[in-house]
């Protein structure tokens, strides 16, 4: 089967060596700059961390492709063109995005459906994991229920999981855990999941790892966005992130 029939009869489809180890050294001292460089003078709302008093607990950053020419090529290129293959349709990139959960305080990922942030109709879009370093259901691999796309939008409901806002909140169903697939990784690997795949992830408890990846969102060029709904909800997202002290 190849990646798009896998694609579009799971929800999900695994692409090893994604990146060869050159690709990856790239891209590592790309990164590195970025966070040096960029990140102390990125929007506040951009960058997030697990504790904002300590810079080595940074967990995500977003819209990478925006303030850096290097990601903003990488994120028109390959990855790209294979969500264009996936979906079947010309794609817009919305989001390149930096993840990390730190060795001890990496926090789980509760189960969502990213389409539920997107506000598309229809929900023609995709998103992808790259992963940066091993990783393994120690240190919090992705987790998918297969199938799950081909079901409605679940309820969610408001998580104080900074960056993950929102989770299903009557997830556990008999469906869930008896479809429910652990996805390890190693440097390179890419993961892809429709906007309507239920995902989910497990805090890191490794004492020493990190969990480190990039993450790639596409829309289908034949899915309308509710702007003004979506901005509301980031603005008012912001708002709360920056009472609570986490940006």
């Amino acid at each position: 089967m190849n990646h798009k029939d896998t694609f579009e009869q799971d929800g999900f489809v695994a692409v090893p060596r994604f990146c060869d180890a050159v690709e990856l050294q790239t891209l590592d001292v790309a990164l590195a700059r970025f966070i040096a460089e960029r990140v102390p003078v990125l929007p506040a709302e951009h960058v997030f961390y697990e504790d904002k008093s300590d810079v080595g607990t940074l967990k995500q950053i977003q819209r990478m492709h925006e303030h850096d020419d290097f990601f903003g090529e990488f994120f028109e290129g390959k990855p790209k063109r294979l969500a264009e293959e996936l979906l079947g349709e010309a794609v817009v990139g919305k989001n390149l995005q930096y993840f990390n959960k730190p060795p001890t305080l990496g926090q789980a990922t509760p189960p969502h459906q990213d389409g539920f942030y997107f506000m598309l109709k229809p929900c023609r879009a995709l998103t992808m994991w790259m992963a940066l370093d091993i990783v393994d259901e120690e240190n919090g691999c992705v987790r998918y229920v297969r199938g799950s796309h081909l079901r409605d939008m679940r309820p969610h409901g408001r998580t104080e999981t900074l960056g993950f806002s929102q989770g299903i909140t009557d997830f556990g169903q008999a469906a869930d855990a008896r479809e429910e697939v652990a996805c390890p990784a190693q440097p390179g690997d890419l993961l892809v999941h429709h906007a309507l795949t239920i995902h989910r992830a497990d805090a890191n408890a490794s004492p020493t790892r990190t969990r480190r990846a990039l993450g790639f969102i596409y829309y289908g060029k034949s899915a309308s966005e509710n702007l003004a709904a979506h901005e509301a909800y980031q603005t008012k997202l912001t708002t709360e992130m920056e009472v609570a002290g986490k940006i």
